[in-house]
């Protein structure tokens, strides 16, 4: 039985060894830091190549995509840290500083989420993320604070947020016992969103500290939708709103989310003849009409 130990650090592998072998070569061995990977259902046996080329690690395969979520739920499963901090494979350190973020949590037992300033790993690495501004609670938008801008030492001030980024986020594991698992509901995009609500409900807050950085290897290109991405998009904005707004708020929501937004979507998509996202944009919301919570 593996004893206990200060951190471990999750990452989700899918169809992306390359990446995850960069980021796991910015990690220091040490026996506080446990590293988990979890084989998310690549098409290859990307799980047991990882064992070979770092076998310090432990890697947990699964042959299902169970989506970001789900991988990251047995991650925290075959977990032992006190702390847990969760990283896209396709982000790197370059100065390793976790101590900073754990020093955060426990400045105060009502901490349960501490997120490190996050910026490119390309170009001049501007800024992704400097904590987030609030949902509107009608039209869901928000933004991320310093998103583009280069880095100045303008958002060198850590501050509570309220919103964890999901590429990057230390948590205590006594807030998990507390809130509950990420929700697997949503597959991909906006459970971060939910998960930071389930926090906040378990009377903890969460807070952005600029004392560490994480490089993001997200393409500049990223904006350029997938169906796949539109369909999950369209359908979890609703999910979300259903599962955390009360009536008449979540009416109203509805009502803006599919009868505006969606309607502006499918006919933005029409007009530039990408028939595949109008269907997606249907898709998401009739299935959200289906689901059962």
């Amino acid at each position: 039985m593996q004893r206990e130990c200060k951190l471990s650090i999750i990452t989700i592998n899918f169809n992306g060894i390359d990446c995850t072998r960069d980021l796991i070569e910015t990690i220091p061995s040490s026996d506080d830091i446990e590293v988990i990977v979890v084989d998310n259902g690549s098409r290859r046996d990307e799980a047991t190549e990882l064992e070979k080329l770092f076998p310090n690690i432990h890697v947990v395969r699964s042959r299902k995509n169970l989506g970001f979520a789900g991988g990251n739920n047995l991650g925290i499963k075959a977990s032992h840290g006190k702390y847990l901090f969760f990283v896209n494979n396709d982000t790197i350190f370059r100065e390793f500083n976790a101590e900073a973020l754990i020093s955060r949590l426990e400045s105060s037992e009502n901490i349960g989420i501490v997120c490190p300033k996050i910026r490119f790993a390309w170009g001049n690495n501007p800024i992704q993320y400097a904590g987030f501004t609030g949902l509107s609670r009608i039209t869901l938008r928000n933004r991320s604070v310093g998103y583009g801008e280069d880095d100045h030492g303008q958002y060198d001030t850590a501050r509570p947020t309220p919103y964890a980024h999901g590429a990057a986020m230390l948590v205590r594991r006594e807030a998990i016992e507390r809130a509950g698992y990420m929700p697997e509901c949503y597959f991909l995009y906006y459970e971060e969103l939910d998960w930071s609500m389930m926090i906040h409900r378990a009377g903890y807050g969460i807070w952005y500290d600029p004392s560490c950085t994480i490089y993001h290897k997200e393409s500049q290109a990223t904006g350029q939708a997938s169906p796949q991405k539109t369909y999950y998009l369209t359908r979890n904005r609703l999910l979300f709103a259903k599962r955390n707004f009360s009536f008449p708020i979540l009416i109203l929501t509805y009502i803006y989310l599919i009868f505006i937004v969606g309607s502006r979507d499918a006919m933005r998509y029409s007009l530039t003849h990408r028939k595949e996202h109008v269907k997606a944009v249907i898709r998401g919301i009739t299935d959200f009409i289906k689901m059962k919570l």
